[in-house]
């Protein structure tokens, strides 16, 4: 059954200036946006190395936003807990970097935040008709993890429709975000093709913060 999508914005700091990072983090909420995205690096799963627990602690303590964290680690089971100690809200862990990822998504359920699933470029959408019940939320790579910067992936359209019709058809319906390329010329077509959670990072943090967030959510809010 299909519901009446709410449309949310998750600027990643990945893009942001560590330098002004907090200022940045208070332009976020000042524009209106819930949701923070917090990408994990590991130089194993993916070859960059971002931050980590640290990090996190920090900026949990300074913000009520909704953290939603993304380890793009292998084996991401082994930090579950530490995460959701540091103050991650929704832990989200790669399809293809869990040997059992069952046991990884229970783990997460367990600390009692919520629990996400991302898949990347290449990974058949099919691969999550077993997990859509089982999330809160699934991302969908819409450029190859581990950098920043790239430009959306055109097939990731396609790949969307198809996923949300997946999510319609079911009785739990999570959360359908996006990450990679997504600028403010591009959002409305991402958001028709099916997403309800746009990730942003270098078209927001390159710039007047608090504006580009309130020029995003002006978009997200008039579409259907």
């Amino acid at each position: 059954m299909k519901t009446k999508r709410v449309n949310r914005l998750s600027p990643s700091i990945l893009a942001a200036d560590f330098n002004i990072l907090g200022e940045q983090i208070a332009a976020v909420k000042e524009g209106g946006a819930e949701f923070l995205h917090f990408d994990v690096m590991d130089g194993m799963f993916v070859p960059s190395i971002s931050f980590g627990i640290p990090v996190l602690e920090s900026i949990r303590k300074k913000t009520d936003l909704f953290l939603d964290v993304h380890l793009m680690v292998q084996e991401p089971v082994r930090y579950v807990q530490a995460f959701a100690d540091a103050g991650a809200d929704l832990i989200n862990v790669h399809y293809e970097a869990c040997e059992d990822l069952p046991a990884t998504l229970e783990a997460i359920r367990q600390t009692g935040k919520k629990v996400g699933i991302t898949i990347k470029p290449k990974t058949p959408v099919s691969v999550l008709s077993d997990y859509i019940e089982k999330v809160d939320l699934i991302l969908m790579m819409s450029v190859e993890p581990g950098f920043g910067g790239q430009k959306f992936i055109p097939e990731t359209m396609d790949r969307l429709r198809e996923l949300r019709a997946m999510i319609n058809k079911s009785k739990k319906q999570p959360l359908l975000e996006v990450d990679g390329g997504i600028t403010l010329q591009n959002v409305a077509d991402v958001l028709e093709a099916g997403a309800d959670t746009i990730v942003a990072g270098s078209a927001v943090f390159r710039g007047d913060v608090t504006a580009q967030v309130k020029a995003f959510l002006k978009i997200l809010s008039s579409a259907r």
